[in-house]
């Protein structure tokens, strides 16, 4: 009897040992476990540190074209390529901001405007079919009174990149009345003309605007010098 009672809590003893150690193997797999993620979390957050690190660097090597200062770019509402409207406004100097299409008439009464080209005036182009909002252009050359040559950008895409520069590229006064109301523009894919006839609102030169002088209309003299008996009789009752 004492014999069983002891076989028995041997057993007992070995069952206890067995499942002890069986519990601290499964404790040390989840501690590896747990180590593995920490170290992969721990890297990923590293590379996110470095990245955040580097970003403001490599913005800032594109910021005079890239960035754009506007309130569109305010609400990130920038493209990841170069926008023909801020290279505009720094090869010209001009100083107006937003879509293309409200260059022409923001220019209004802060530019000087017109219908012929001038070596760095910007050419504004209203939408017209896939091009909704606008393009401006700075004029480098004039070459003739239908020919000029352009610097802009986010025209042709070039090596199937869009957002790329273009300087010196022609552009043709194709419309009826030679007035540069319609153009044609150099295309890179095609090499040679464009084949549209895109609408041009005018040109928006550097000048400021000037003023027009208010005319004060004067009083013409009176013809009498003298007051006439006939007027005078007229308030001889209120005297």
């Amino acid at each position: 009897m004492a014999r069983q009672v002891a076989l028995r809590r041997s057993y007992c003893k070995r069952l206890c040992i067995g499942r002890l150690i069986r519990i601290n193997h499964v404790g040390q797999a989840r501690r590896k476990v747990n180590g593995i993620a920490h170290a992969a979390m721990r890297h990923a957050l590293l590379a996110i540190a470095l990245v955040a690190i580097a970003a403001p660097a490599a913005a800032d090597e594109t910021r005079d074209f890239r960035v754009d200062s506007s309130p569109e770019a305010a609400r990130g509402e920038l493209s990841p390529y170069l926008q023909c409207v801020p290279y505009a406004r720094k090869v010209s100097g001009i100083q107006i901001y937003g879509d293309a299409h409200t260059w022409w008439e923001q220019a209004q009464g802060r530019y000087a405007i017109g219908k012929a080209p001038r070596v760095g005036a910007v050419m504004a182009f209203r939408p017209h079919r896939n091009m909704r909002l606008g393009h401006v252009a700075a004029v480098s050359k004039v070459i003739d009174g239908r020919r000029v040559l352009l610097d802009h950008a986010n025209w042709s895409p070039i090596n199937g990149r869009r957002g790329q520069v273009e300087k010196d590229v022609l552009a043709v006064d194709v419309s009826a009345s030679n007035d540069w109301s319609e153009v044609q523009v150099w295309y890179t894919p095609l090499g040679g003309l464009g084949k549209t006839a895109w609408p041009v609102d005018g040109f928006i030169y550097a000048d400021r605007a000037t003023e027009t002088p208010t005319h004060v209309a004067r009083a013409e003299d009176p013809v009498r010098k003298t007051t006439s008996k006939r007027f005078l009789s007229a308030f001889a009752d209120l005297r």
